[in-house]
């Protein structure tokens, strides 16, 4: 099979999942192609057919989650090669999407991606979560999404801050371990965050171990946090 109808493979099996159309397989079909060519990609994966499964198929596996669907404000943290957010708001035209990134030239590679497949519900905003959080973002968003970002304790100190009342972080892991969700259900107490629930996910054939990590918003997130920036990564909660 040539590398294009692997490519397409990928793709319809997505659509038959998650009721894409044809406009929003164009735009990924272009997200792909420029993710591929770009001369300084945040990712090693370059070639299409990983793209599709590794990257695009493993984003949209939250699309599961009715949450995620009825989602209008999103933001993704840490948004890299701008996984899982360009792919989301492609299959949620109806919701607005900022990719957090720290890296400006990362945040520079996210806007020529945008540009590419056109999705102009999509923004780059180059801000780590913690200081996006004291400013616009607090309260701001129904979900957060965070894939290959850092630890699930740390990811749930981010999240808390931006979610409102009721928001969720859905946050993509790969094999389960006890030790980082008992770390993380006490991080979420102590931020506003319910304990995690696990689902586990099967977003192409040959993944293997792919979990999302659900916390909702259930009480206020105290006004401590965030702490000031790399905090919560050098002295993470519930450690």
């Amino acid at each position: 099979m040539s590398e294009r109808a692997r490519v397409e493979r990928s793709l319809a099996s997505s659509a038959r999942r998650f009721g894409l159309g044809g406009a929003e397989l164009e735009r990924l079909r272009a997200l792909i192609a420029a993710v591929s060519a770009e001369p300084h990609p945040p990712t090693t994966i370059r070639n299409p057919v990983e793209i599709a499964d590794r990257h695009v198929a493993d984003s949209l596996a939250a699309l599961e989650l009715g949450r995620v669907r009825i989602a209008r404000r999103i933001a993704d943290v840490g948004a890299g090669a701008g996984f899982p957010g360009l792919p989301l708001a492609i299959a949620l035209p109806a919701a607005s999407i900022d990719l957090l990134e720290a890296s400006r030239r990362k945040c520079e590679v996210i806007e020529r991606l945008i540009v590419a497949a056109a999705v102009p519900n999509a923004r780059a905003v180059a801000a780590r979560a913690e200081i996006w959080a004291d400013c616009d973002g607090r309260d701001a968003y129904d979900l957060v999404t965070a894939r290959a970002v850092a630890g699930l304790a740390v990811l749930v100190e981010y999240a808390a801050p931006l979610l409102r009342l009721g928001g969720v972080l859905v946050a993509w892991r790969g094999r389960r371990e006890a030790d980082e969700e008992s770390a993380a259900d006490a991080a979420a107490a102590t931020v506003g965050l319910s304990p995690g629930s696990v689902i586990a996910v099967e977003p192409f054939p040959t993944a293997r171990d792919r979990h999302l990590h659900v916390f909702a918003k259930v009480s206020a997130t105290p006004v401590a946090f965030p702490r000031r920036p790399g905090r919560a990564a050098k002295r993470p909660l519930g450690h």
